[in-house]
């Protein structure tokens, strides 16, 4: 029960413990199910991929919260919804909706081109094979090894880095402050504060660097469309913007690598089939975001009118999550074996990247940087294997990966 309505609602597991069996059973409650999000937010979860694709293509649901929240101006009399703040209390092109989000997207989306995307593939193989130098130095005695700590997490890190001209001073910094925004599991008022607080800190810090040392980088020259025509991006847009860009970019593709090789060390028949050039790299990436996709469920959307699903309705101005995670094994897509990672399947429709107006500028490099991450690792340490013990989920509802992956480099 929340404090906005009088609607029986299923607990959403703040740490994200076990994120496809609680998809099932939200599943068994029928096509969209009313949700309580951490610290008592009320929302609706699509529970099957056709629902979820098809509120995200209508154009009656929106991602400005200011505009379409009918709680938004409550907001503050709640002190643990403040984590959410971070998600929809911010101005970029995740949380505005029509000419707003058009006008933001225009900005970014040419940085993130097929030609732009390719002159860094260079650059992603060099740090690539830098990392697992590094990596065989660690294993060599048998050594257990974190390949995400040492691998997965470093090298998109390093690269949307590059790519803004983030000095190497500021980067531990902006990576605690992505990782405190994806951690859901405490709705406190003092941990929302701190996320503000760090928001407020590193990413000024950001543009006042950039603003003083201007490069070739993406953040200079977004300062220099908000210097020359302020009506196109304003000091708050780009303070989020880059909140969004740059964690956007490099924690997904955190997730995407680790999930992969977590995917294929547990299933030894597709690995093989994978070196054998029986089943391509693409097919696995595709693969990974289908069953583990990057993020699990996105917050949050919101119905501009009332929306029919099934034979349920989604009140105007309430709140939706977007639920990758379910969507992706779903049976009725599917079949009934869609929570088995199959990289065979060829199921390439997955939702992960999102779809329509709101797809994933930064696919095309996650991609790129997956498919020279994974082979390289698995031609380098064809003997990999995981560690014994179990792995622990990180602690979210919104990503979708591993805390380590620990991983003996030799057989």
């Amino acid at each position: 029960m929340t404090v906005s309505d009088h609607i029986d609602r299923f607990a959403i597991d703040p740490f994200g413990a076990d994120i496809p069996a609680e998809s099932a059973r939200l599943r068994a409650l029928g096509p969209v199910v009313p949700v309580e999000l951490p610290g008592g937010i009320p929302a609706w979860a699509p529970t099957g991929y056709d629902v979820l694709k098809e509120l995200i293509l209508d154009p009656q649901v929106s991602k400005d919260p200011r505009l379409h929240w009918r709680l938004w101006p409550e907001i503050g009399e709640h002190p643990s919804w403040g984590w959410i703040l971070g998600w929809v209390g911010v101005v970029n092109m995740l949380s505005t909706y029509g000419a707003d989000h058009a006008r933001l997207r225009k900005l970014v989306s040419p940085s993130f081109t097929h030609r732009r995307t390719e002159a860094m593939r260079p650059r992603v193989e060099a740090v690539t094979a830098e990392l697992l130098d590094a990596l065989e130095t660690a294993g060599a005695g048998g050594d257990v090894v974190d390949v995400k700590a040492g691998f997965a997490h470093p090298l998109p890190m390093r690269i949307i880095c590059d790519l803004f001209g983030v000095p190497d001073e500021m980067r531990d910094d902006t990576a605690r402050l992505i990782a405190a925004i994806m951690d859901t599991s405490d709705p406190s008022p003092e941990h929302a504060a701190f996320v503000q607080q760090q928001i407020g800190t590193v990413l000024p810090a950001l543009i006042a660097h950039r603003s003083e040392h201007p490069d070739d980088d993406l953040t200079t020259e977004l300062i220099r469309v908000r210097d020359e025509d302020g009506d196109r991006l304003s000091d708050e847009e780009l303070l989020y913007t880059l909140l969004l860009v740059i964690g956007a970019g490099f924690e997904t593709t955190v997730n995407l690598i680790g999930n992969a090789v977590v995917a294929l060390l547990r299933r030894p028949e597709q690995l093989a089939a994978v070196r054998a050039g029986e089943i391509g790299w693409d097919a696995v990436v595709d693969e990974t975001l289908r069953v583990h996709p990057s993020i699990a469920s996105l917050p949050l959307r919101f119905a501009v009118t009332d929306l029919k699903v099934g034979d349920v309705t989604i009140p105007a101005g309430d709140a939706i999550i977007t639920t990758y995670a379910a969507a992706g094994v779903d049976p009725a897509h599917y079949g009934p074996d869609a929570d088995v990672f199959d990289a065979t399947r060829g199921a390439d429709d997955h939702l992960a990247f999102g779809i329509g107006v709101h797809r994933c500028i930064g696919a095309p490099l996650a991609r790129m940087e997956a498919l020279t991450a994974l082979p390289a690792l698995f031609d380098r340490f064809p003997e990999i294997r995981l560690a014994e013990g179990e792995l622990r989920q990180v602690p979210s509802f919104i990503a979708f990966g591993w805390q380590e992956v620990p991983v003996r480099l030799r057989g």
